[in-house]
């Protein structure tokens, strides 16, 4: 300042990668359809709702998501870890080189979830920025903050507004919710369900508002665990396996956005005319979905999400038939399928 002494140039610097305690795929046991739907969110960064007991495995599952995802571009880095240095948790260690994983408690204020505060400070969906957050108890989440989650979740941002301040934060997260069928967690388990069912799986359900609801890709039942599935010895995938179909799903993606130049990277974020280009469908795929939208009254949004979602599932079918080749374009009955097996009328069926 001075002029009497010349500043030392910094020096970029990762944070080093602590080992975590998530556990590997592998370890869980059974829940086919749950690692299958969880390897699509984590290819297209699709949001996704599981639904099941207490004890069948939904928070491992979560915590399984972070193995698969691919690491964070240097520009991802650097995003990251300017909005962590905005709300004073970026240390001297480095920047942040991980993808972030956020698991705020349900009792969270609504400040601390989309931001705010006395000096409007970014929230857990902008801590989120680039990774993952996870709300588990959804139903328990106070019913203004979840509703306050609908607009970042369509335009990957969020305007904080207070008497001094109004700054709009990044919050291109992926959503990953779990909960129980109902309070109690055992609604249609006979032996189990408490003597207000089913009543009181409706009640609980119905903390989630239709358009909520309606911004989710992948809704899933979780099951309780057989004792089959947990005394079996058959090994599973571990998650360093499913991480590389990811990887390349991703790079697909990465690949098509560029040759349409557009900076979106991954399926779950395209929209209008882009949505359009890579999501073409043949003639039977086209009737298919034609005949559940008028059945399942699906929304425009809901219409637009299942073509996003099938993209996905088209990428990794690509990598498993086609080693090598360039993926097809084209949609088909079964990728829709698939998708619309995702989605359900409501939480009630």
């Amino acid at each position: 300042m001075k002029g009497t002494q010349v500043l030392t140039k910094p020096k970029p610097k990762l944070r080093e990668t602590q080992q975590t305690s998530a556990p590997d795929l592998s370890e869980v046991k059974g829940q086919e359809t749950a690692k299958r739907a969880l390897e699509i969110a984590a290819a297209g960064g699709h949001n996704m709702l599981m639904i099941g007991p207490p004890g069948s495995g939904k928070s491992m599952l979560a915590s399984c998501l972070p193995t698969i995802l691919p690491k964070l571009s240097p520009r991802e880095v650097l995003d990251v870890s300017m909005i962590h240095s905005l709300a004073g948790s970026l240390t001297e260690d480095g920047l942040i080189s991980e993808r972030p994983f956020r698991d705020p408690h349900h009792s969270a204020s609504q400040p601390s979830i989309i931001g705010g505060g006395s000096k409007a400070k970014p929230g857990e969906i902008s801590l989120a920025h680039h990774g993952v957050l996870f709300l588990d108890e959804f139903p328990e989440f106070q019913r203004v903050t979840l509703e306050a989650l609908r607009q970042p979740l369509e335009t990957g941002s969020v305007l904080v507004s207070r008497v001094n301040y109004h700054v709009n934060y990044p919050a291109q997260f992926q959503l990953i919710a779990a909960m129980n069928p109902c309070r109690c967690g055992y609604l249609g388990d006979p032996d189990m369900e408490c003597t207000k069912a089913p009543r009181c799986g409706g009640n609980y359900q119905n903390k989630i508002s239709g358009p909520m609801f309606d911004r989710i890709d992948l809704t899933i039942e979780v099951p309780a665990v057989q004792v089959s599935d947990l005394q079996s010895n058959i090994s599973a995938e571990t998650s360093d396996t499913v991480a590389q179909r990811v990887l390349k799903a991703r790079m697909i993606q990465k690949s098509r956005f560029e040759s349409l130049n557009s900076d979106i990277r991954i399926n779950a974020r395209a929209n209008g005319h882009i949505l359009e280009s890579i999501a073409t469908m043949d003639e039977p795929a086209q009737k298919l979905l034609a005949q559940a939208t008028q059945s399942m009254k699906l929304s425009a949004r809901a219409y637009h999400r299942i073509l996003r979602l099938g993209r996905t599932i088209a990428d990794l079918e690509s990598i498993n038939s086609k080693q090598n080749e360039d993926p097809s374009e084209i949609l088909r009955k079964n990728h829709i399928a698939e998708a619309l097996s995702y989605r359900k009328l409501s939480l009630r069926d």
